[in-house]
């Protein structure tokens, strides 16, 4: 077949960390003594970058190396907490292997640091299957601008229009839409009403696969 990929966000599209990130920040805005609701977080930190989340909580611009310490004491605590609950979204594993099986070009695009992203694959044992990784480090801006996804595409070889994206956040949705790549909504965090409007949308994976992908890049 023509090359074609799959390139997945991580958080809460193959992993759902959300509940453990906001454990983390809990912790953490507790330490600053920074005000916090559930509904905030929602609006405000699931699928948003660490540079807006400072800035948003702490109620002024977080950025250089102030932005870099935070962001490392937030995301240690993080990787604390998860490493020993690292699960797969259901059926997701199986779903991938279908897609290798079925020739596609697979990779990784996400807002978080490269070490979360390791503690993932390497926990997942997933890593030798991802023809591409992209993490926060690799882009200059953030989603939803698009740049971590023409850049994923550009390294696996593959056109954007040869590409479906798998996202469960407005952010990381409308950054797929902005690289001229088809999207398949994953509603573990945010229900279909909350994302701009995707190809397709999934609760988890068992609703998916290799040829429901190759239809939705043919049509």
């Amino acid at each position: 077949m023509d090359p074609f990929a799959v390139i997945f966000d991580m958080d809460g599209v193959i992993c759902h960390t959300n509940p453990y990130h906001a454990k983390a920040f809990e912790q953490f805005f507790d330490k600053y003594k920074i005000p916090y609701t559930e509904k905030e977080f929602e609006e405000h930190m699931y699928g948003k970058h660490n540079s807006y989340i400072m800035t948003h909580f702490f109620k002024r611009e977080i950025i250089g190396k102030e932005l870099q310490q935070l962001e490392e004491e937030k995301e240690s605590l993080f990787r604390e907490i998860y490493q020993q609950e690292v699960v797969p979204l259901p059926h997701y594993l199986p779903f991938l292997d279908d897609l290798k099986s079925a020739g596609f070009k697979t990779g990784v695009a996400t807002s978080a640091p490269l070490a979360n992203l390791k503690l993932i694959l390497d926990s997942l044992q997933i890593d030798a299957k991802m023809d591409s990784l992209m993490a926060s480090e690799d882009v200059s801006q953030h989603k939803p601008h698009p740049e971590v996804y023409l850049k994923s595409a550009e390294k696996l070889g593959v056109s954007p229009n040869a590409c479906v994206v798998f996202e469960d956040s407005f952010s990381g949705v409308t950054a797929a839409l902005n690289a001229g790549m088809k999207v398949v909504g994953v509603l573990s965090s945010h229900s279909r009403e909350e994302l701009p409007p995707c190809s397709l949308y999934i609760n988890d994976y068992r609703e998916i696969n290799a040829t429901r992908v190759l239809n939705l890049l043919q049509h």
